[in-house]
């Protein structure tokens, strides 16, 4: 999920109840259900390096208890900065289980998208993703909003008028967001268990099919992008649980599976093809010629060298990518006439060596 969504549902999460136990409760929980997206910071070190760590060990289990006390330290140090001390008591050992289960919030929330989490790493590397949520999901992100803003609202109006200040106010609409989401997610479940069977039981392909994977579309739980392998082609479709529908064409949405070349076997033997393949669950690795990469400027391009993409069927959304090389989330590796590394690339940025 999107940083903003996860520092939401720490301070719902705190404001259904854990704030009224212990003291810096809601800055903690709030802090702690973002603290695993700081390993961004390997993002400094070139764009294959952040991409390797990127939900890497940061969204473990093992490293939980880890941040969760590191967070505790953060607030600690608030804590002794301050001059006047809190109106409740600081608990410092609740207040490391309260991180901790805003941090455990973080884990859950990326588990639900289709990028996924490797949650057991290092002693188990495979990647776990439940595919039923967008990466931003506006429904999930406009009730964690309102149940923070509203009673702010009304804490305004009551002030107007003179009213007796509320002590943690907030409470019932933090728990009708969390109950929402909860309820979101078990219709998401639902129609994503749907979607999968309907592209099963149909005949949209000519040949068996091998696998199928329902992808999340934002807002609209009945709405899925499917992708579908055949032993030649993989193909994608729409799929409208609702109605029981399901849109392809047999000419625009199938994707014959690239042949094997001498380049893209160097280019898996890469650091980034070796990452992007431990990553990818639905790869495209695709000899593309002689044209540079996007970013790395050849006029003309030689010949000799040849550029290998590393696309991820599961983000080829038709509502972000217009042509096959705007395909979010792609890596290029350029090959030189001996089959060497010339240079790497994602996100437009070039991975120094």
């Amino acid at each position: 999920m999107e940083p903003v969504t996860h520092f939401l549902t720490g301070a719902c999460l705190a404001r259904a109840g854990f704030n009224r136990k212990a003291a810096y409760a809601t800055l903690a929980m709030t802090l702690a259900a973002e603290a695993p997206d700081l390993d961004v910071l390997w993002s400094l070190r070139g764009p294959v390096a952040g991409f390797q760590h990127h939900r890497g060990i940061t969204h473990t289990f093992i490293a939980a208890p880890v941040i969760a006390l590191v967070t505790v330290a953060v607030v600690w140090s608030i804590h002794k900065l301050r001059k006047k001390p809190p109106l409740a008591p600081v608990r410092w050992g609740l207040l490391w289980c309260f991180a901790l289960i805003a941090d455990l919030s973080h884990l859950l929330l990326d588990f639900t998208n289709n990028y996924g989490i490797r949650p057991f790493f290092p002693f188990n590397p495979r990647w776990y993703s439940w595919d039923i949520v967008f990466i931003f999901e506006p429904l999930m992100f406009l009730a964690l909003l309102l149940a923070l803003i509203m009673p702010w609202l009304f804490g305004l109006t009551d002030r107007e008028i003179g009213a007796k200040r509320v002590k943690f106010r907030g409470r019932g609409w933090a728990i009708a967001a969390l109950l929402f989401t909860a309820l979101l997610y078990t219709v998401r479940n639902a129609e994503h268990a749907h979607a999968v069977n309907l592209v099963r039981n149909s005949n949209v392909t000519s040949e068996p099919i091998l696998r199928v994977a329902a992808e999340p579309e934002p807002i609209n739980p009945f709405l899925w992008y499917a992708v579908i392998e055949t032993a030649d082609y993989y193909q994608t479709a729409a799929v409208h649980t609702r109605s029981d529908q399901i849109e392809t064409d047999s000419a625009e949405n199938v994707l014959y599976k690239p042949p094997v070349t001498m380049a893209t076997l160097a280019a898996k033997r890469s650091w980034l093809g070796q990452v992007y393949l431990d990553w990818s669950s639905w790869p495209v690795v695709e000899d593309k010629g002689a044209m540079p990469p996007p970013g790395y400027k050849i006029d003309p391009p030689d010949p000799n060298w040849h550029t290998v993409q590393f696309r991820d069927l599961r983000f080829d959304y038709p509502i972000f990518s217009r042509k096959p090389s705007d395909t979010i989330l792609s890596g290029w590796v350029y090959i030189g006439p001996q089959q060497e590394i010339e240079g790497m690339f994602m996100s437009g940025k070039e991975q120094k060596p």
